[in-house]
């Protein structure tokens, strides 16, 4: 076996190992192999983070004293050095993670768009001045940043949705601490690396690596914390959101979705149909947003799940480094494993797995954690694979008869992060937007983002929102001033 590489924890400016000294293994989902060593941080190494961040964002420190026009250039500096870093942090998010390298170079190019629009937003924070309606008064207000912010961040894309947290968290001029998961911690342990070459002060970004019970739960807890900003299972977010709660933290929170993708029969099918692969099969349906609820009109349902099969079966499967494979390992074992026990729950339940429905077992895929891209048709929405997150390749075929039926199986889920229409008619679209319960909609088209649109969920699947130019505001605090200019204070007895 080859020697395994070593990587440190960031805090305070210094790469350090755990105070315990202990590490643990990273696997590369291709091999099944250990390939990374890893600081398996606990309480002590949080506490030492948070004050770190804490001590960085004090007033009168180097980061606070910054003007906001100086923060925003150490921002649009930080999004240059990471576009030329992208190439090597990709190819380290696609072996830690599994996930295409041909999506992982453009996902790590991206970032940097996120640093550049954020620097340009951190001198236009603004307050204003109230035109009181009290005599001898002046009344103001300025937004301030919270403190220290803790960034937890899952495997499927570690970089892409930290960013989503860091970049405004600092144009606010927050710190952070960070906790990636710890199946995919070396993307950010590189990233913190660009971080050091840009010039940050000691202490404003911070990360510590390990398990949820040893980091996440002390990190979420600890009272120097003022926010949590967390993406994961909607499991973990409820037992966040009530940590958080006990010292009334701010959170935001992107949680899980069982997303319904839409197919009316007017749709330019041949379009459709590569939406909806693109909405399951791409990143092996290892994402919050997959479509993984595929509702078709019944007048085109046969026709359409035909098509779809012909062109699911063509997937190239294999290597992930491979800039033609298509369709990449799962991240980790227990995530291998929860999907695979999804589809022996799908096949008990009465549904018909036209496409796949096993573990992949073709040359391509080696010793990797592979599962075949699945199809179920017969599905009702009632079963527990049309309302439970599987966050695997694996999608459900609904058919639905007229518009009211679509949106009643599409709501009638907990989650509502994202939902796709497909249809040419734009009264059904506008109507479909309007009424279906998610966060994000897409017609004819998905699994679109960007910096500059916000993102996040209705019902279980999130609170607050990222990207976009109004949710810095989710990283600030308001602060209203009164000024007197009286010659004489009034009754004090009376409230002014």
């Amino acid at each position: 076996m080859a020697e395994l590489e070593k990587f440190k924890m960031a805090i305070g400016g210094q790469w350090v190992g755990a105070a315990s000294g202990e590490t643990f293994e990273s696997y590369n989902p291709y091999t099944a192999q250990p390939w990374a060593e890893i600081p398996k941080g606990a309480a002590a190494d949080v506490d030492a983070a948070v004050e770190a961040a804490y001590q960085a964002g004090r007033p009168g420190s180097e980061w606070r004293s910054m003007t906001a026009s100086a923060r925003g250039a150490l921002l649009q500096k930080f999004g240059d050095a990471l576009l030329e870093a992208a190439d090597h942090l990709g190819e380290m998010e696609t072996r830690d993670n599994g996930k295409l390298i041909a999506e992982m170079g453009v996902q790590c190019k991206y970032l940097t768009q996120w640093y550049q629009y954020y620097g340009g937003l951190c001198d236009k924070i603004e307050g204003s001045v109230i035109p009181i309606d009290k005599p001898a008064t002046f009344n103001y207000t300025v937004w301030e940043p919270l403190g220290v912010v803790a960034c937890i961040v899952p495997w499927n894309s570690p970089l892409l949705l930290l960013t989503w947290k860091l970049a405004p968290l600092l144009a606010a001029g927050n710190t952070a601490v960070i906790k990636p998961s710890e199946y995919t911690s070396v993307s950010t342990l590189e990233f913190m690396k660009v971080v050091e070459q840009v010039g940050f002060p000691p202490g404003v970004i911070n990360v510590v690596t390990g398990f949820g019970a040893d980091v996440g739960a002390p990190l979420v807890e600890h009272p120097k914390v003022a926010k949590v900003a967390f993406t994961g299972s909607d499991t973990t977010g409820t037992q966040i959101y009530q940590a958080a709660a006990k010292h009334m933290k701010h959170v935001t929170m992107e949680l899980g979705g069982k997303s319904p993708n839409i197919v009316f029969d007017d749709a330019e099918v041949d379009n459709a149909v590569k939406g909806a692969i693109s909405g399951i099969f791409a990143a092996t349906g290892q994402t919050c947003i997959a479509g993984s609820r595929l509702l078709v009109q019944e007048s085109i349902h046969n026709e359409f799940v035909d098509k779809l099969v012909a062109l699911a079966k063509t997937a190239k499967m294999g290597d992930p480094m491979n800039m033609d494979t298509q369709v990449g390992p799962v991240t980790n074992i227990p995530q291998f494993e929860k999907i695979l026990d999804y589809i022996d729950i799908a096949k008990g339940e009465g549904a018909e797995a036209v496409l796949g429905g096993a573990k992949a077992n073709s040359l391509e895929c080696g010793d990797g954690w592979f599962v075949e891209p699945t199809i179920f048709t017969g599905v009702k929405n009632s079963m527990r694979i049309a309302q439970e997150e599987v966050f695997g390749p694996v999608l459900s075929v609904i058919p639905f008869k007229d518009e009211e039926e679509a949106i009643e199986i599409g709501n009638d889920v907990v989650y509502g992060l994202a939902a796709g229409v497909w249809t040419q008619n734009i009264r059904r679209a506008m109507i479909m937007a309007d009424r279906l319960e998610a966060g994000t909609v897409w017609v004819n088209t998905y699994r679109a983002v960007s910096y500059m649109s916000p993102f996040g969920g209705y019902k279980q699947s999130g609170i607050g929102r990222e990207s976009g130019q109004e949710m810095i505001k989710e990283y600030l605090q308001q602060k209203c001033v009164w000024i007197s200019t009286a010659t004489e204070v009034p009754n004090p007895f009376v409230l002014r």
